[in-house]
């Protein structure tokens, strides 16, 4: 769903950079000219001292998690209402770069600080946790810099803008020790989770082909609203903005739901598209180039060939995710627009007859309840931030196969 952060006006305001080139942070390194030897071990000591006070309080069995959110746009407002709905979870700050919002989103859900500056924040606020719910080329930086503070984080997807950026992040954050998960939301299809269970456990025998799609019609429709008339859906179409278009957008979704499902992807041939949408291919300060539609054939690590491709030209599709899985001894399919918690599945006698049954999958919890059931329990649930890193790799293959005009290995 659409947020409201405008990308380049976010990093001049955080003062920041849209890569990473750190692994993990570093003690602060003396200047010879200011700092004596004696004063920099000083300094050295209070630093390790800070760090064990904070493992020895991550030990302590937490009861109530006090979160952050940052980021107080679309998006924020629907991790605001998940976390609400969780007894467990107390919404402790709002942080945005645009005070009024972080006012407004503070108001309208009941948060006591309100901040417009992250660091600040992760100074002066007693946190737990925080969720990033920012523009995609803000997310390694500020990621790091939450995972620097010692605070469990849920990050949206992608990850990041790059998959060294996205592997930076997931080192840094399984070394400093924290639950770390990202946003794939899709997850908390009980569908999906029953497909993966399925396909896992071999009963429909090895996988043959795969058929994945995720379509959106907001670029024909106007059944989100009308976008050359809201930043929140410019942006998107922007690369200046920051967007990867569909790919990025959701692309990132289907990839990590058909492959979570149906496995790892061995290589890949992409293609991309941008269509002409306005005149002069701009909307005000907006250049609209980023792609538009996108279709993968793969070649799975089981050795199956399928198609995954995503649109935001699928006129009468509002928000369409569909899996199709064919295999040795039957298949199954996965249609949200149908159904969260259910899937069709042809197997055993049915195979012969070509007829399909339904099958009820028990309930599975959301992201928001997984991470914190996650931080309650110590133990990182999925997907975490390497899920996430791995997913990037697949979009970066597919950027560079679209590139050269040619299949790579992922």
């Amino acid at each position: 769903m659409p947020w409201e952060w405008d990308v380049g006006e976010g990093l001049k305001k955080c003062n920041i950079q849209p890569s990473v080139d750190q692994t993990l942070p570093e003690l602060p390194q003396p200047a010879a000219c200011l700092m004596s030897e004696e004063v920099h071990r000083r300094a050295i000591e209070i630093e390790e001292k800070k760090i064990f006070r904070e493992k020895e309080r991550k030990k302590e069995r937490l009861t109530m998690i006090k979160l952050a959110i940052v980021g107080c746009g679309g998006m924020g407002h629907t991790h605001a209402k998940a976390f609400s709905a969780i007894k467990d979870c107390k919404l402790t700050a709002a942080c945005d770069i645009i005070p009024e919002r972080a006012q407004a989103f503070s108001k309208e859900f009941d948060i006591p600080y309100i901040y417009a500056d992250m660091e600040e924040m992760l100074a002066e606020c007693d946190l737990d946790a925080v969720t990033l719910v920012t523009p995609d080329a803000t997310h390694a930086p500020l990621a790091l810099k939450i995972i620097a503070n010692g605070k469990h984080i849920l990050g949206e997807k992608p990850l990041a803008t790059c998959y060294a950026d996205a592997k930076t992040m997931a080192e840094a954050a399984g070394q400093a020790g924290v639950i770390n998960m990202v946003n794939f939301s899709y997850r908390a299809s009980a569908a999906i989770q029953r497909a993966h269970q399925i396909l896992a456990e071999g009963k429909l025998g090895r996988v043959l082909h795969v058929e994945a799609s995720y379509l959106q019609s907001w670029l024909s429709s106007k059944a989100w609203g009308d976008w050359r008339k809201s930043p929140a859906f410019l942006w998107r179409l922007s690369t200046g903005h920051g967007s990867g278009g569909v790919l990025g957008d959701i692309g990132v979704h289907i990839l990590d739901f058909a492959t979570f499902a149906a496995g790892d992807i061995r290589s890949l041939d992409c293609q991309l598209r941008t269509f002409p949408k306005a005149k002069g291919e701009r909307v005000g300060e907006y250049r609209l180039d980023a792609n538009d539609s996108a279709v993968i054939m793969v070649e799975m690590e089981s050795g199956a060939l399928g198609t995954i491709h995503a649109s935001r030209w699928a006129t009468g599709q509002t928000n369409s995710l569909r899996l199709r899985v064919y295999c040795e001894k039957g298949a199954l399919v996965v249609d949200l627009d149908k159904s969260w918690d259910t899937l069709d599945i042809c197997r055993g006698s049915d195979v012969d007859k070509a007829q399909w049954k339904t099958l009820k999958c028990p309930k599975t919890p959301t992201i928001y309840q997984r991470f914190i059931g996650s931080i309650l329990s110590g133990q990182n649930d999925q997907p975490d931030f390497a899920r996430g890193a791995k997913v990037q790799k697949m979009l970066d293959v597919c950027f560079e196969s679209d590139k050269e005009g040619k299949r790579l290995r992922v």
